[in-house]
């Protein structure tokens, strides 16, 4: 066969990923402070961008920012039971029909069991919540100083003093070789905000290039640091630094803190025979231990946590429906100064620079319009969530149906990776509550009888209620769970009930067991000792 040369016409269409359309996809999955910060960097880097003021002085603003606010205004949409009502044309670009990709899930984590054994007494929490309220007398005198206008009281207030920093001033103090500073220094920035190290320490040596045990002994000495417990590596370690501190670890004590295990669980017949003690020592113990901080770092300054504001409002409508409008605060306002670019152009001779501003007038433009075409693309699938689950925002989450990320997708004729970008980091007041939009897509589980499919939300929420409602003497095993849920037209498994209480955070049915007896055993003995001295001769 011979080889030849020809030449062919072919034509064949493919996804070019432009930078502009990068940024679009980008946008699209950002959350409204993400977003904001993002703006702000191109505010500054593109003289052609300015922002949009909520009343403009005189005049008309210039297209493009005509059409971004205008979606602003009229962001609204009412979903009701027979179909939807936009106040929008779609003008869906080509680029949010294709396949992009998918986003993963988030892990969840696991519960230690152990949050509800260190509790503050009510005394305790009354003085310190008291204490924290009480004001200062540099801050009495500091309120009225001075009467003016250009007084700043903030500049007199100190800063919050971080845990790290609190450290630091005590390591200056107790090492005076620089290399067990710089091991103390380096364990430190290590800490996390409860005041606890990682377990494993051993990188710790060969990235400083010391031995192991120089950094046991500097680490020996961090750990009778204020305030006592820190720079543990676990809880178990944290309550001996602290036991130690008050001259209580005695061998009763140690085997104790090395079997918490056992005091999460309630077994108190357990303790008492690995501690070797009575019933009234084991009581005592376990009221020290929780008399104990098992998060010392906390009492620190922390990051602050920042509000979390909603992207998407869904109120009543006068009609029975539900009206579902964008934030208009979580959209930033920004528009393209084309005055200014008609004057550069005229004076402008170079061809760099022509260039530059011509680039710059075409980033601008493309920012207004992917702003505006992602604030319609959020509020098109939340008008569908809601048009979708019409029976949770009517009745609750008893009522919550099964719905997938294609349902919706398939509805607005998007595609999946698209809905599930904007359903990321976006949140959704409504009238029983904020939640995130992807709280909405749950899995189903089939019914019994052959009917609707039921929503995993929808059951989880039914076994909670089995269980709160369940008699103290006659406490619900799984497989009994399993029995009123099929009874009640849910099929499901006993695996699936035991993964849907422990995601709830719910212990099993002998951890209840023990647990609602001890409470009902310390009940009757108030109860006893209160008529005991009630029958005392005056």
């Amino acid at each position: 066969m011979a080889l030849t040369q020809r030449l062919e016409f072919r034509q064949s269409q493919s996804l070019v990923m432009t930078p502009q359309l990068m940024q679009a996809i980008k946008l699209l999955q950002l959350s409204n402070l993400d977003l904001t910060t993002f703006v702000e960097e191109e505010l500054e880097r593109n003289p052609l961008l300015e922002r949009a003021s909520d009343e403009p002085a005189g005049g008309e603003a210039p297209a493009e920012a005509a059409e971004f606010n205008d979606s602003d205004e009229s962001g609204g949409s009412n979903a009701d039971e027979t179909g939807t009502r936009e106040a929008f044309e779609p003008g869906q670009e080509e680029w949010m029909s294709r396949d992009l990709g998918t986003r993963a899930e988030i892990e969840q984590t696991l519960d230690t069991g152990l949050d509800n054994v260190f509790s503050e007494e009510p005394a305790e929490a009354a003085a310190r919540k008291a204490q924290d309220a009480a004001p200062s007398v540099y801050t009495e005198w500091g309120g009225g100083a001075s009467g003016d206008e250009d007084y700043n009281l903030e500049a007199f207030v100190a800063a919050e003093t971080t845990l790290s920093d609190h450290l630091a001033e005590q390591l200056a103090v107790a090492f005076s070789a620089p290399a067990q500073r710089m091991i103390g220094q380096y364990l430190i920035d290590l800490v996390d905000e409860a005041g606890y190290l990682p377990a494993d320490l051993g990188q710790a040596a060969e990235r400083l290039g010391a031995s192991q045990q120089d950094v046991e002994e500097v680490l020996a000495v961090l750990q009778k640091f204020d305030p006592p417990g820190v720079c543990a590596r676990n809880l178990s370690e944290c309550l001996a630094i602290q036991l130690r501190e008050l001259d209580r670890y005695d061998p009763a004590m140690q085997a104790l803190v090395e079997h918490l295990d056992l005091l999460a669980k309630r077994d108190i017949a357990g303790l008492r025979k690995v501690c070797g003690v009575d019933d009234e020592d084991i009581a005592d113990m376990i009221g020290e231990i929780r008399r104990l901080n098992p998060k010392p770092g906390m009492k620190f300054g922390t990051s602050r946590l920042q509000t979390m504001v909603p992207d998407v409002y869904v109120r009543p409508g006068p009609d029975g429906g539900w009206h579902v409008e964008l934030n208009s605060d979580t959209l930033p306002r920004v528009l393209v100064n084309q005055t200014y670019y008609s004057e550069l152009s005229k004076k402008i001779g170079k061809d760099g620079d022509k260039s530059y501003f011509t680039d710059a007038l075409q980033n601008a433009t493309w920012l207004v319009r992917a702003l505006d075409q992602r604030a319609r693309t959020i509020l098109k699938v939340a008008t569908e969530i809601v048009r979708q689950q019409d029976g949770f925002f009517t009745h609750g989450v008893a009522h919550l149906r099964p719905l997938n990320l294609k349902a919706v997708a398939d509805a607005i004729q998007m595609h999946e990776s698209t809905v599930s970008r904007v359903t990321a980091n976006k949140y959704m007041a409504t009238n029983r509550g904020t939640f995130e939009l992807k709280y909405f897509f749950t899995a189903s589980i089939a019914s019994a009888d052959g009917g609707e499919a039921h929503s995993a939300e929808a059951v989880r929420h039914h076994i909670k209620q089995l269980i709160d409602s369940e008699d103290p003497s006659a406490i619900l095993s799984d497989d009994t769970i399993v029995e009123r849920l099929r009874a009640s037209g849910i099929d499901i498994a006993r695996r699936t009930v035991a993964k849907y209480r422990e995601a709830m955070r719910i212990p099993s049915s002998v951890q209840r067991r023990r647990d609602k007896q001890s409470a009902l055993g310390n009940v009757l003995s108030t109860a006893s000792s209160d008529r005991s001295r009630n029958t005392e001769p005056a």
